[in-house]
């Protein structure tokens, strides 16, 4: 950790003697979506299900993610400032102090080589784990996955990414405050680490490899945690393309002697261009996580769940998409609460979104 300080505080001596003098570009950025759901289990107080960070308000109209984006960029230098609102803000970012819990994206970065793609960014981005981000036009889905809301949406510390010069390859290293953290948990005094490495040898064909290295508890109480996603997107013509993800984690038990505990989640999205104007995609996911690593149920079996779901998309213009879609978990025990207080094996929602951007 000396040796990371040491070369953080003689970067600006390693770096170009000249100051940057490239012209800078501004660029300034929104984009707002909106959504109904309907959860057909009810559930009292208007939240879905505790595991479900996204699009999680029942039976109300109501903002997911809205945000501005002002970004720079120069020859060395670059930086983005977002801001948001919306219910994902809410649930994602409870745990903030309140003057962060508004803040989608808020970094600076700098370019260690004159002829190398290699960048030293730090502050607040989006995570380098999974294919499924916050921003839904992004994603072939118009909710989010199971594994997706219970993987990190945001991290914050430093990143070092190196892309070749045939944009093929890019390998990222990053040192971050935690899982899904700006602030380290209360009482952690360690950070955490991962890496990335994404394969792209054509426009059709992405293959992906992400890690995480660290801690979510209180020193007084450390389990460390490894955690791997791998996925592939496939586009297998003009009209079809298929992702495959895998999530395997694993944590260390509090009790000693114990060999730890394992969670993994399996998924497939299909997504069909019927037209310019019309896509359908489906979605099947499985979720084990049986000693409540990651999703607590209390139950005898732990959080096994089976996840299916369909959605068709219309775009209404080159900036504005409007999506419909119906999902259905299946879980081994009863994890779902029904409004008359009694718990489910099912719960089945219908959802609807409208997104625009500039």
């Amino acid at each position: 950790m000396k040796n990371l300080l040491i070369l953080i505080a003689f970067l600006p001596v390693v770096l170009h003697a000249q100051p940057d003098k490239s012209p800078i570009k501004y660029t300034l950025s929104g984009y707002a979506e909106t959504y109904y759901g309907y959860d057909f289990s009810e559930p009292d107080g208007g939240d879905r299900p505790g595991f479900v960070y996204s699009h999680h308000r029942h039976n109300e109209v109501n903002l997911n993610l809205a945000f501005l984006r002002a970004s720079m960029q120069a020859q060395r230098v670059r930086g983005n400032l977002a801001l948001m609102a919306g219910t994902y803000a809410n649930a994602n970012l409870a745990a903030e102090t309140n003057t962060l819990r508004n803040v989608f994206e808020a970094n600076a970065g700098v370019k260690l080589s004159k002829t190398a793609d290699l960048w030293l960014d730090a502050g607040i981005f989006g995570s380098h784990i999974g294919f499924e981000s916050a921003i839904g036009k992004d994603c072939w889905t118009l909710t989010r996955s199971i594994m997706a809301d219970n993987t990190p949406y945001y991290e914050a510390g430093a990143k070092l990414t190196y892309t070749s010069p045939d944009s093929k390859w890019l390998v990222s290293a990053l040192v971050l405050n935690g899982w899904q953290r700006i602030r380290r948990f209360p009482g952690n005094s360690l950070l955490s680490f991962g890496w990335q490495v994404t394969y792209k040898p054509t426009g059709n064909l992405t293959l992906n490899s992400s890690s995480f290295i660290g801690t979510d508890s209180p020193d007084d109480a450390r389990r460390m945690r490894l955690f791997h996603n791998l996925y592939g997107i496939f586009q297998l013509n003009d009209r079809f393309g298929l992702i495959a993800g895998l999530d395997l984690g694993w944590e260390g038990s509090p009790n000693p002697g114990e060999s730890g505990n394992v969670w993994a989640c399996p998924i497939a999205i299909g997504r069909y261009q019927l037209n310019e104007q019309v896509a359908l995609a489906g979605r099947l996911e499985y979720y084990s996580d049986k000693n409540g690593v990651i999703i607590f149920s209390d139950t005898e079996h732990g959080f096994q769940t089976l996840g299916f779901s369909a959605n068709v998309d219309v775009k209404l213009h080159e900036n504005a998409l409007w999506r419909v879609e119906g999902k259905v978990w299946s879980s081994r025990d009863a994890v779902f609460l029904n409004s008359n207080g009694a718990l489910s094996r099912n719960n089945a929602v219908l959802t609807t979104a409208l997104a625009i951007w500039f």
